[in-house]
């Protein structure tokens, strides 16, 4: 998938200002909003009935995106919104494996406002929510609810009167035991506009990925899903239907009451050696199956240590988890890694630790901001600003262009348009790039690098340009405020001129979701590995997460290289 965070903020500007109008064949509305320096420039056209056209324009912060399109549109009407109320979307995230959530949620997740979130909406999918975004936990997990359904509706109330698009993030299905239903009933009942998106339900996926079809031709001809907590004042289950129905049974949040299930199943007549089998932690590294008879299953998951969540299926399907198996042989199953690296920069890695198997919580621990999006914030930024534009005015007086970074490779092509600065004035330089990374981004772009080392270090950049580069030869250096003094040593030991400029800053984050939920899986020894691409990723993890010493030593670290290693 791709996505930019520009685009979207973007959007949200412009569907406030519409939506608040009610745009449509009988009341045209029109927008336009660009970024810069970090705020939004919105421009609104509003056609009044009775033929009179209104132009306006506002500007402000990002993070108000959708109020500051909301708050023109009040302008130019000259009246209250016609739509004051947010959208909420009751999206399910279903099981945990991220891969298994659906792409319109994603979409919708990356343009919210606010997220209202259960526990089991997935670690991985909270890594996703937007910076700017507002982040409510509401727990939702069995044994330790943070927030009562009743205080969830009146949250979901309060956000929606805030405007804009509010996603409410549950695990699984909204409307598969999953409360969505009561919270449609809430949201219509206050004339609050919402949407489903459904999610893939725990009790078709999580079987699945432990090899158990809930149907089979001969085996199993239904499925049937049934809550194992009961609430007061609902009716008994009916075991003796439940056992000659037949099927698969599939039994949610059954894991307390068990025992008492199994026991209503043999006494209506089930055989006791039908195959049964808890499923915990499932479509996650962690997932563990315990299978046996429907007679001994309440006893043998005692010993085994079952605990929520988890599944309780009974059927002759169970017996076909060995034939079907398919996740255990991939290399990295049940493994859970953690990617420190920038969001921008993750995706790439996340995919092809995902095909391998792996659970992967993408857990940024360096932010990049180009200078230009600092500008206004300090004199030091508008300086830098200044500097690095107008060295690339004058690219002309360069012969070498000194790349060290995808991200910096991509932030040089974003100001070269923003510059609005044609490629061909590029076509007197030489490209040198520290690695095939760097290459690649230049490469997307036309351009063929000249120089790229063996190794890719700055100092074997620095070292190996050297030679490349004829006396009288100037190099530009476009890279993070603090690279590597390895790259610039090799050259002033060579006497090579040279302009090192920022083009970007490397900055610690503020805390998302995922911070608390890694520190417990630390402290639990449930992280498998953290990937560091860099040392600035390794300081912003110690930043961040704050760990002990002892917390330290239950994981891998795996590093790009040996700087890297080094500062680890």
């Amino acid at each position: 998938m791709v996505h930019s965070e520009e685009s979207a903020v973007l959007t949200r500007a412009e569907q406030g200002f519409v939506a608040t109008l009610g745009g449509g064949c009988s009341s045209p509305t029109a927008a336009s909003a660009v970024l810069e320096n970090g705020k939004i420039k919105l421009r609104g056209l509003y056609y009044e009935e009775t033929g009179e056209v209104r132009i306006g324009s506002i500007e402000g912060e990002a993070e108000k995106a959708a109020e500051l399109g909301r708050k023109l549109a009040e302008q130019l009407s000259g009246k209250p919104a016609l739509s004051p109320l947010g959208k909420v979307y009751l999206i399910g995230s279903g099981p945990g494996d991220a891969g298994l959530f659906t792409l319109r949620g994603r979409e919708l997740l990356e343009q919210a406002d606010a997220v209202v979130y259960d526990a089991l909406a997935g670690d991985a999918v909270l890594g996703w929510i937007p910076e700017h975004t507002r982040k409510i936990d509401v727990g939702k997990r069995s044994g330790r609810h943070s927030k009562k359904q009743e205080e969830i509706l009146e949250i979901l109330l309060e956000e929606a009167k805030k405007g804009g698009t509010i996603v409410r993030l549950k695990g699984g299905d909204p409307f598969v035991f999953g409360r969505g239903g009561e919270e449609a009933e809430f949201l219509k009942k206050h004339q609050i506009p919402f949407e489903v998106v459904p999610g893939i339900s725990s009790s078709l996926a999580v079987p699945a990925y432990f090899g158990i079809p809930v149907t089979h031709r001969g085996l199993a001809g239904s499925f049937h899903v049934i809550t194992g907590h009961r609430m007061e004042g609902m009716p008994a289950l009916d075991f003796e239907a439940l056992a000659r129905v037949g099927g698969t049974l599939i039994f949610l949040m059954s894991v307390a009451n068990a025992p008492r299930i199994c026991e209503g199943l043999l006494n209506a007549g089930m055989k006791p050696e039908t195959p049964a089998a808890f499923l915990m932690n499932g479509t996650l590294a962690s997932q563990r199956m315990i299978r046996a008879t429907l007679q001994i299953l309440p006893e043998e998951g005692v010993r085994q240590g079952v605990k929520a969540p988890a599944i309780l299926v009974i059927g002759e399907v169970c017996a076909l988890a060995d034939t079907c198996a398919w996740r255990e042989e991939k290399p990295l199953a049940g493994k859970r890694i953690v990617i420190t690296r920038p969001k921008e920069r993750s995706q790439k890695l996340a995919e092809h630790l995902r095909d391998a198997g792996a659970e992967v919580l993408e857990f940024p621990t360096i932010e990049l901001k180009p200078v230009w999006k600092k500008s206004e914030k300090a004199d030091a930024g508008t300086a830098d600003k200044e500097k690095l534009y107008e060295l690339v005015r004058n690219l002309e007086s360069y012969h070498w262009l000194v790349l060290t970074s995808p991200a910096g490779a991509q932030y040089f092509f974003e100001l070269l348009n923003r510059m609005q600065k044609d490629f061909r004035s590029l076509s007197h330089l030489r490209f040198a790039v520290i690695g095939e990374g760097t290459a690649s981004v230049c490469r997307e772009h036309g351009i063929y690098p000249d120089y790229i080392p063996e190794r890719f270090y700055a100092a074997d950049l620095g070292k190996g340009l050297a030679k490349q580069v004829k006396q009288n030869e100037r190099v530009c250096i476009l890279r993070a405020r603090h690279g590597s003094p390895e790259l610039t040593q090799a050259f002033e030991a060579a006497g090579i001129s040279y302009m090192d400029v920022t083009l970007y800053d490397t900055i610690t984050p503020e805390e998302s979701p995922l911070a608390e939920r890694i520190r417990e899986l630390l402290k639990e020894g449930a992280i498998d590995a953290v990937t560091f691409t860099s040392g600035s990723t390794v300081q912003g993890f110690l930043d961040i997460l704050q760990p002990d010493k002892e917390t330290l030593n239950g994981f891998t670290a795996v590093c790009i290289g040996e700087k890297t290693e080094k500062t680890a």
